[in-house]
């Protein structure tokens, strides 16, 4: 049986052995092992990005549409009766529309914006209009009805070293992580924490419209565990607090002597990958991987969520995220940042299972 722990495996395969690994999924299947089956199928197609639309007929007929990015290279058939199971599948919408939104061709895109214009009678079942759920596949609809995509490409792993990287002693290097900053949170008085401090001509993020040299992400780690936490960043690019933060109401007293720094010892340790890989890689919350990475697509341990921007009210941009199992021996949760390039503003949000 093919070890599905090894991620390197699933990078290197030829077309041929993806193949037998493909045939030897829907055998666990058809065997009654979904598990296994789910995730070997993530592997090859998140790892190596491989084509598994011939397995997507199979997977169907068994009533396996999870994790919906298996189904992004699905072609008009599998596509076609997706739509068409949507008008008598309650049951299974919210697993019907993130396989449509990972497919998200022309016509699929047409079709949410046809739902957000004139919702469907099966949207009453669900907790949210049928077009929010474009965001678990990186996507929104913008408001002539275009696809806009929220991710960046290429993606960047965030790996931790053996030894201590030079990040934190040559200016010159690409990405320095996880330092503590030497301003302070208004809101509970602790030290906030530069997490990323990211040269701007890095592949990872070369296409944005940025005129500073550097990129940085900064968060407050025990406050941005309750709330969205929003940056400015001047025009040399460093971020201070925004004055768009507003404390939520259930947030409780922040007692700082409850809150250890044993994270910021990972900083020096932390490095950027120098080759990128898939940008799907990470976007199976759950499997193997290493998730700290620049651009791809999210790890997202809960439902996907890309804060609006304060000023501007569009769909901020995601750009990394930091795995805190990576980082800390009991740590857990990932902390994802995002950028609103036109108001020059960054935010922070944390999701743990």
């Amino acid at each position: 049986m093919t070890n599905v722990r090894n991620e390197a495996l699933f990078v290197s395969l030829t077309e041929a052995e993806a193949g037998k690994i493909l045939d030897e999924a829907l055998e666990q299947l058809v065997s009654g092992d979904e598990e296994m089956c789910r995730e070997l199928l993530s592997s090859l197609v998140c790892y190596g990005g491989y084509n598994i639309s011939r397995a997507l007929p199979k997977l169907m007929e068994h009533g396996m549409y999870y994790p919906a990015i298996l189904f992004k290279d699905a072609g008009p058939e599998v596509r076609d009766r997706l739509l068409q199971q949507l008008e008598s599948d309650v049951e299974n919408l919210d697993f019907l529309l993130p396989a449509l939104s990972w497919i998200g061709d022309a016509v699929v895109v047409t079709r949410f914006q046809e739902w957000r214009e004139d919702p469907p009678s099966w949207a009453e079942e669900l907790p949210v209009p049928p077009e929010q759920y474009t965001y678990a596949a990186g996507w929104e609809l913008g408001q002539d009805g275009t696809r806009v995509d929220l991710i960046r490409t290429p993606a960047y792993a965030i790996l931790r070293k053996k030894e201590p990287s030079a990040a934190v002693l040559d200016s010159g290097e690409p990405g320095k992580f996880l330092l503590q900053d030497r301003d302070d949170c208004p809101w509970c008085g602790g030290k906030l924490t530069a997490l990323i401090n990211l040269d701007t001509h890095h592949p990872s993020i070369s296409g944005l419209s940025l005129r500073q040299e550097r990129l940085h992400f900064k968060t407050c780690m025990r406050c941005g565990c309750y709330s969205t936490i929003f940056m400015k960043l001047d025009d040399r690019g460093v971020a201070s607090w925004s004055e768009y933060n507003e404390r939520p109401g259930y947030m409780p007293e922040i007692d700082l002597g409850d809150y250890g720094e044993e994270y910021l010892n990972s900083g020096p340790f932390l490095e950027l990958e120098t080759k990128p890989r898939s940008i799907f890689h990470a976007a199976v919350w759950g499997l193997t991987q290493t998730n700290s990475q620049i651009g791809g697509h999210p790890s997202w341990i809960q439902e996907a969520e890309y804060p609006a921007c304060p000023c501007c009210g569009e769909s901020m941009h995601f750009i990394a995220q930091l795995d805190w199992s990576e980082l800390e021996e009991y740590g857990e949760g990932i902390l994802y940042m995002f950028l609103c390039e036109k108001d020059k503003l960054t935010a922070t949000l944390f999701q743990q299972s």
